[in-house]
């Protein structure tokens, strides 16, 4: 047994190293605690509202979400999170956070949301391009789309096409001119886009009405809000009779689109049995071969070219003639506006023959005024994106899943990108050698009407030759006379998957060239 001193000391030995071994277990809980603490502070989720029991923050959103969004974005910052229901949100509406989502982490949202029942069921089961996960057959799909479906070839190819449809506008709206008759700009713009669109898709217009009416009720669709999307007990539920809208609409296009199918294969069957050919190739046809190929790298079902063509259909039609008529409601409210543009094309193509395609590269101040409608009226106010890993943006935690909204209108008039952002100013577009070079293909992320990176729209090229060709037509060809009131027009939007007019421009559209060149 040791001395009494020494077991002291021995105690006492043991005791400090006891207290050693506490105070740095102490003070590494705290370093960890610490660090834990400032991560998660950098990590948490961007500032959100009050939100309600059940329908989160569905309160303070009204029929036309993207003028809500902006408004909340003043107060809670340029990236906010949102609960729609039981669908937790992120609300991006500044350039600088595009650009993260879009570029700095676009591989973390690359899918599309596609939980929504319209979505489903007009896809037939999410079987087309647009809403299509990411993956083996999006990408066989997006290759498609640029080198063939809407690729410089084939635009090329389908020239005349679009030549012709341009020309039976314009002769429409001459006679209508000539009889005095007031104009619903609207009806005939879609009708226009929706023409050219079926040519294009379908080698013809013989259902132009019935497709016109079809796109219009699922363009609708698509833009109008379903509690059951958003409240997960509801989902059993219909309780706005939306099921049977949908549906009725969908079996409407199937049947067209089947009938439309079949007669082509029935004509392809009988020009290979006689040796003959098609004068060209549309995109049925492209959808066609790949169908009837064995060893295509990706099988295509009747499901998939059905969705594909509904989808060209309703993004085609529907945005390309809104924006034409936006631009030219934009024009009517500044005269001095349109007189440049209509000096413009006078000095470039002159008055004796219409102004084509091939015009549109000199003429910038046209170009300008495209972009200026572009920047304010886009055609798709929001751009749907969904995470698919948990990923820190900004600062903030984005959890997987969640449901992101680039608010493509908020960012167009930005104040801190656009000097004056309310005003039409086309003049902001024109370098100082009087160039129109801005770009609006998604490279900008303060313009981005198309969307960006991978995933932005397929059909760009198109939409900008029929939408500046056919502006251009109708400011050089027509004096657009407003029946009543002062000879402006109003500039209301109203609910929609695009960026509708709550009112149709109605105008009598006055000849301005005379004689009137030969058509």
């Amino acid at each position: 047994m040791l001395p009494y001193n020494q077991q002291k000391r021995r105690l006492d030995n043991t005791q400090g190293m006891a207290f050693q071994l506490s105070l740095i277990c102490l003070i590494s809980t705290i370093v960890i605690a610490f660090i834990l603490w400032r991560k998660q502070k950098k990590t948490l989720l961007p500032p959100t509202p009050m939100a309600l029991p059940i329908i989160g923050h569905l309160h303070l959103l009204s029929t036309i979400p993207h003028r809500d969004f902006h408004d909340l974005s003043i107060r809670y910052g340029p990236i906010m999170h949102l609960f729609l229901g039981s669908v937790p949100c992120v609300v991006a509406s500044t350039a600088e956070a595009a650009k993260e989502f879009h570029k700095t982490h676009e591989s973390s949202f690359f899918n599309r949301p596609a939980q929504t029942l319209a979505i489903e069921t007009l896809t037939y089961g999410f079987q087309g391009f647009t809403f299509a996960p990411y993956g083996p057959y999006w990408k066989f799909m997006k290759k498609l789309c640029m080198s063939e479906l809407l690729g410089g070839h084939m635009l090329e190819q389908l020239l005349p096409v679009r030549q012709q449809e341009n020309k039976r506008f314009i002769q429409r709206l001459l006679q209508k001119g000539v009889a005095g008759e007031a104009v619903d700009f609207g009806g005939e713009l879609m009708t226009l886009s929706n023409n050219i669109v079926s040519r294009m898709t379908v080698g013809h217009t013989s259902t132009e009405k019935e497709l016109t009416k079809l796109v219009a009720d699922a363009a609708e669709l698509l833009g109008q809000f379903n509690i059951s999307d958003f409240i997960w007990f509801l989902k059993r539920f219909d309780l706005q009779g939306f099921n049977v809208r949908l549906k009725k609409t969908r079996d409407r296009f199937d049947a067209v689109l089947d009938r439309i199918i079949k007669q082509r294969e029935e004509e392809r069957r009988n020009k290979k049995e006689t040796g003959g050919t098609r004068p060209f190739k549309d995109m049925l046809d492209v959808l066609l071969d790949i169908f009837e190929d064995e060893s295509s790298e990706m099988k295509l079902n009747k499901d998939n070219m059905k969705s594909f063509i509904l989808e060209i259909f309703v993004a085609g039609t529907d945005s390309t003639s809104l924006t034409i008529e936006w631009a030219m409601s934009e024009l009517i409210n500044h005269p001095h506006v349109l007189e440049k543009a209509r000096l413009e094309i006078d000095a470039v193509v002159g008055k004796s023959r219409i102004v084509e395609e091939s015009d549109i590269k000199n003429l910038p101040y046209l170009q300008a005024i495209v972009k200026e409608t572009l920047r304010l009226h886009p055609p798709v106010p929001l751009n749907l994106r969904e995470s698919s890993t948990s990923e820190v943006v900004c600062g903030y935690n984005i959890p997987p899943k969640t449901r992101l909204f680039i608010n493509i209108w908020a960012v167009g008039r930005d104040p801190n990108q656009w000097k004056n952002p309310l005003e039409f100013m086309p003049e902001r577009f024109i370098d100082e050698n009087g160039r129109s070079e801005f770009d609006v293909r998604g490279q900008s992320y303060n313009l981005l009407p198309f969307g960006s990176g991978r995933r932005r729209c397929p059909g760009i090229s198109l939409a900008l030759h029929v939408v500046h060709v056919n502006l251009g037509a109708l400011i050089q060809c027509f004096q657009l006379k407003v029946n009543g009131g002062d000879g402006k027009v109003d500039m209301e939007e109203k609910p929609g998957l695009t960026l509708p007019r709550a009112h149709p421009l109605i105008c009598v559209p006055v000849p301005r060239l005379n004689p009137f060149p030969a058509m």
